[in-house]
């Protein structure tokens, strides 16, 4: 992943436990990396560390550390750093979900070493669609829970998050429902 994903993680931390919890973090990690350059790629190993550094830190499971990571980086990250592209998706959170799965073809052109995900849309329907996520990463469907939740958030609509099928089941990628009034 790029080193931009790792420098959220670590200001995440920073922002709602402070800098001693991000060292802490760092240290049950293992990562002896001082400073995240944002355009590098890093290996995934890295990322995963940290997750797991800071569910232990935290005493949280890995899989609620990845949905508030997954919120934090729509809301700060995706907002601070992508304003313009992420208003380029969509007036409403609909259209963003419609236009998902072109999303990261943008994304390509600002990191082009990135391994994006896949995502597909299906049962497109006034006030739900279905959000198929296709990746080679494994492990990572509460990130993408967290990231539907952020984007619910973004457009000040209240989401419901049910995940109907997964890898974990035997499946070859998750469906989300994604459901708002």
């Amino acid at each position: 992943m790029y080193g931009i994903v790792n420098k959220a993680i670590e200001d995440l931390v920073k922002a709602n436990f402070g800098e001693e919890k991000w060292d802490a973090v760092k240290e049950r990690s293992g990562v002896d990396v001082d400073y995240f350059i944002s355009n590098e790629p890093y290996d995934d190993d890295i990322t995963y560390k940290l997750a797991g550094a800071v569910a232990e830190e935290m005493d949280m499971t890995v899989e609620k550390v990845l949905e508030a990571f997954g919120e934090w980086w729509v809301i700060k990250t995706g907002q601070e750093k992508y304003g313009g592209l992420m208003a380029a998706g969509g007036h409403t959170l609909r259209e963003f979900l419609v236009n998902l799965p072109i999303f990261h073809n943008r994304v390509m052109l600002i990191y082009p070493k990135l391994t994006p995900p896949e995502f597909k849309v299906s049962n497109v329907e006034e006030k739900s669609i279905h959000v198929h996520y296709f990746s080679k990463r494994q492990g990572l469907q509460e990130f993408v829970r967290g990231l539907l939740s952020g984007l619910g958030k973004m457009y000040n609509t209240p989401v419901e998050i049910e995940l109907l099928q997964s890898r974990n089941d035997g499946s070859n990628h998750e469906v989300f429902k994604v459901s708002w009034s």
